[in-house]
């Protein structure tokens, strides 16, 4: 009978169980420490319905939620080379691979085209999952494809960041697509075409430092985390306490930082009224 309940498979991570739902018939939401009924958690779309905290989500699940019935998956054949060679506690040709397994995406961002709201849209969303939704080169190839279709098709883009940063594997390589991507988005401006930032918990890094606050609106899920630098390397380097809440997106708004925290239980309809507001 013991058999029946044993657990064979390492425990995740303490960031991991704090932010996605795990498996089983019951959750712990990691903020009120309720115990919740599985399926309650995923009809509220991944969020505590005790007290709105928001589990992460994947990109496919994201896509899932926006448009409104089946998409186009774009440039899913792209996938990054290994241009260094790089190995650290392990090759990074190997961490592809697990990558891909774990996800069942070629890389950390999946871009696709439908329609939201009755509206034709290109969005592109993370894959926090896949190397912590790091931006390689196939990430920057990706959103910058998008933004260049949305700027032919004259079709409003969202683009939805769970990112971690810049890809250290790919050195500066990965850092040349904040600069090609911004471009990209520039010359969208250009067009004319809107385009709409979502930033979820984590955004950080050179993706912060990028696309992710270009957005024409920028609109993030309630108690993201979103910075350049972490919390804990910022106090390390001012050697000073932080504010509570620093770097939460409420903390972003109330500093004129984001237009709007949504939250994800309201975000598809949020986005629409926006669009067709941009549209108008």
């Amino acid at each position: 009978m013991t058999a029946w309940f044993r657990r064979d498979h390492a425990p995740l991570p303490r960031s991991e169980q704090e932010s996605r739902v795990p498996e089983g018939l019951w959750v712990k939401c990691a903020s009120c420490k309720e115990i919740i009924y599985r399926k309650e958690v995923v009809k509220s779309l991944s969020v505590c319905p005790k007290c709105g905290f928001h589990f992460r989500i994947s990109a496919r699940e994201r896509l899932d939620l926006l448009f409104d019935a089946a998409y186009e998956e774009k440039d899913a054949g792209l996938v990054s080379a290994d241009p260094l060679g790089f190995v650290d506690t392990k090759p990074y040709a190997t961490r592809l691979k697990d990558g891909k397994h774990k996800t069942d995406s070629a890389d950390a961002l999946i871009s696709a085209v439908g329609t939201m709201g009755g509206v034709p849209i290109v969005i592109a969303a993370m894959e926090y999952a896949f190397i912590g939704g790091s931006m390689g080169v196939v990430v920057g190839e990706k959103v910058t494809r998008a933004a260049e279709r949305a700027a032919r098709g004259r079709l409003p883009l969202i683009v939805v960041s769970c990112s971690g940063g810049a890809r250290m594997m790919e050195g500066t390589l990965s850092l040349m697509q904040m600069a090609k991507i911004s471009a990209a988005l520039a010359r969208l401006d250009e067009a004319r075409v809107p385009f709409i930032s979502v930033l979820t918990d984590p955004t950080t890094g050179g993706v912060t430092a990028s696309f992710a606050m270009l957005g024409d609106l920028n609109v993030a899920e309630p108690g993201a985390l979103i910075g350049f630098a972490g919390p804990r390397v910022i106090e390390q380097t001012i050697r000073q306490k932080l504010p509570a809440g620093f770097q939460r997106s409420e903390f972003l708004l109330e500093h004129g930082m984001l237009d709007m925290v949504v939250d994800r239980r309201e975000l598809k309809k949020t986005l629409v009224r926006c669009i067709r507001f941009f549209l108008s």
